[in-house]
């Protein structure tokens, strides 16, 4: 599946177990040799009674990770389907996300709070998350976001310009995000349009980044360049994101479904 061609490979472990190791991880996540993703989604059983069921995200160099609103809104749709309703609610290490349906493959998720304290994204150190002081050549000051992952967005005047396959990973990697962070290069087009590209911790660039377009809108928003509401474009499409009153994060995109099938065991083994 993918959501703007940040794609996944989805497995449904909710009637077998399945126990994944990093390097199973990897390997079907190669483009090459195994199937290939940006990132691993896996569906078990429920552990909250208020849950329709727990999704586990695994990145293609095989660390995980505890939020994808992208992923999110796939895994939404299938479980819709299979249920045949409009809404579930889905349980990951970020906590709980209500989603539903708004279309043919359209989902929206109530992605959480955006939280914006140094220690919550986190950081090295006691900063104004709205001017976090740091950068490399062209990336400057960013606003750190955590959406249940760290985000550090930075703004510049044309974002086709950012030499992100070099930044990113520096940036990525850099001592004051201890447990490493996303990275978007944001261009602001009016005060409810913004251009956004993206660098994935653990899996590099994609063409789409459902928590990072939530970040940007969020950090955009507390700079006074846009409103609490706008059109993120990003490279595989758009999606409409909403900071609410309560300072939850309502995302609204699309979803695809390209095949289903089975892994064979000799790819890991």
């Amino acid at each position: 599946m993918h959501g703007l061609g940040n794609d996944f490979v989805v497995l449904d472990a909710r009637a077998h177990p399945l126990v994944l190791t990093p390097a199973m991880t990897r390997a079907i996540a190669d483009r090459r040799t195994g199937i290939g993703c940006d990132q691993l989604v896996v569906i078990e059983p429920a552990r909250s009674k208020l849950s329709d069921a727990w999704m586990s995200l695994w990145n293609a160099d095989g660390s995980q990770t505890s939020a994808c609103g992208n992923a999110t809104r796939c895994v939404a749709w299938l479980l819709m389907e299979q249920g045949g309703g409009d809404r579930v609610v889905i349980e990951t290490r970020a906590g709980l996300l209500d989603a539903e349906r708004r279309g043919d493959k359209l989902v929206a998720v109530d992605m959480g709070p955006a939280r914006l304290d140094w220690r919550e994204i986190p950081v090295a150190k006691a900063v104004d998350t709205l001017n976090m002081g740091i950068g490399i050549g062209a990336l400057q000051n960013p606003v750190g976001v955590s959406m249940g992952n760290p985000h550090a967005v930075f703004f510049v005047d044309d974002v086709a310009k950012i030499d992100l396959a070099a930044l990113g990973p520096v940036l990525e990697h850099h001592d004051f995000f201890p447990e490493r962070a996303n990275i978007e290069a944001a261009q602001v087009l009016s005060h409810d349009r913004i251009r956004m590209r993206v660098w994935e911790r653990g899996t590099g660039i994609t063409s789409a980044c459902g928590t990072g377009a939530c970040a940007t809108l969020v950090a955009a928003a507390r700079r006074g360049l846009t409103g609490r509401k706008a059109d993120v474009i990003l490279d595989g499409g758009t999606l409409s994101i909403e900071w609410l009153p309560d300072d939850h994060v309502l995302m609204t995109g699309p979803v695809a479904l390209v095949a289903e099938g089975r892994l064979d065991s000799s790819l890991w083994e």
